[in-house]
């Protein structure tokens, strides 16, 4: 597990690096819900999503000498763009793996922060594995986008910001797939707020975490394409940290339909003035969806990112019926 000091002490280290990002009210969704719901806002994040939190600890914690070597990820590409921007303000370069499922205006971002990218394959899997090659054959340091002790404890920085903001808070819903982000804020809100629950939102059509939960070990899934394509891939089948940490910290797991998501994403945009990925719209999509059971509140929701692209965000929001058509 990682501590709580160790998180604190995360969090002291990437202040001057990352932004401390807004924690808002919803009268919105407080109304429908009928409990005070709170949102926190990372996906205003410099990289567009929470990610830069658990990267730029990472890179921080390497010695010149590591930096020098250059580091290596596969990525659904949040963790790899976070990855290229902190690699370059510390004088490193970053390899950044990603398989044809990653949505373009992802790869892009991604290539104009200077990173040398690898399009490999049909899921996180075999990005993973040019990932693993790389790091092999040519000394590169990896850092993983999730199952990985920095990565984690970067990430769990947003729960301590959200108990900042909330410190009655009573129940967070946080967006799942390897699970560094839910681990994370499950330990750090937990070391404050015992009592609170943690309920991670994934999607129904390959929520690897969930399958490994309830299979009592990693498994591996297919990856199909979702609006929340940030969600998708595997959690390894070598899991060593998120597994453990999602099964002993997460209270439930929920699982969204693509409509249910689309949901999330028009309410974002109409009723909070909000531009969201997928990912991030998952915790409204499953207040409105009516699938947490029990509300104890006051709630608090992990809005995860923003890096959607825009056509198909348009279409979204237009109501289309089948947004995912030619998006990816």
């Amino acid at each position: 597990m990682i501590t709580f000091d160790t998180i604190q002490d995360a969090r002291r280290r990437i202040t001057d690096y990352v932004l401390k990002t807004p924690f808002v009210s919803s009268p919105a969704l407080s109304h429908f819900c009928g409990v005070s719901v709170g949102m926190k806002l990372e996906h205003y994040q410099t990289t567009g999503s929470f990610k830069l939190r658990g990267a730029t600890n990472a890179m921080l914690r390497l010695n010149q000498a590591e930096r020098a070597r250059g580091v290596v990820a596969a990525s659904t590409g949040n963790h790899g763009r976070a990855l290229s921007h902190a690699a370059r303000a510390l004088g490193s370069r970053a390899t950044i793996c990603m398989s044809r499922l990653v949505p373009e205006n992802k790869v892009s971002e991604i290539r104009r922060l200077g990173a040398d990218v690898r399009i490999i394959g049909c899921s996180q899997d075999d990005a993973q594995e040019e990932a693993d090659r790389l790091a092999a054959d040519d000394g590169l340091l990896m850092l993983p986008p999730f199952d990985h002790p920095d990565i984690i404890a970067g990430q769990a920085t947003l729960g301590l910001d959200i108990v900042d903001a909330m410190p009655d808070v009573a129940t967070v819903l946080v967006p799942l797939s390897g699970g560094g982000l839910a681990a994370g804020v499950a330990a750090a809100i937990k070391g404050v707020r015992p009592a609170a629950q943690i309920i991670g939102i994934s999607i129904q059509r390959c929520a690897a975490m969930k399958a490994s939960i309830d299979a009592g070990h990693p498994v591996k899934v297919d990856e199909v394409p979702s609006l929340a394509d940030s969600l998708g891939g595997g959690i390894g089948l070598d899991n060593e940290l998120t597994f453990a940490m999602c099964q002993a910290l997460l209270d439930d797991v929920v699982l969204l339909t693509e409509s249910e998501i689309a949901t999330g994403i028009r309410h974002a945009y109409n009723e909070e003035r909000e531009i969201l990925e997928g990912a991030g719209a998952v915790g409204i999509a499953a207040l409105l969806a009516g699938k947490i059971a029990g509300l104890r509140e006051p709630i608090a929701l992990v809005l995860s990112g923003r890096n959607i692209d825009m056509d198909l965000h348009c279409r979204i929001v237009s109501g289309e019926t089948n947004p995912l058509r030619n998006a990816i």
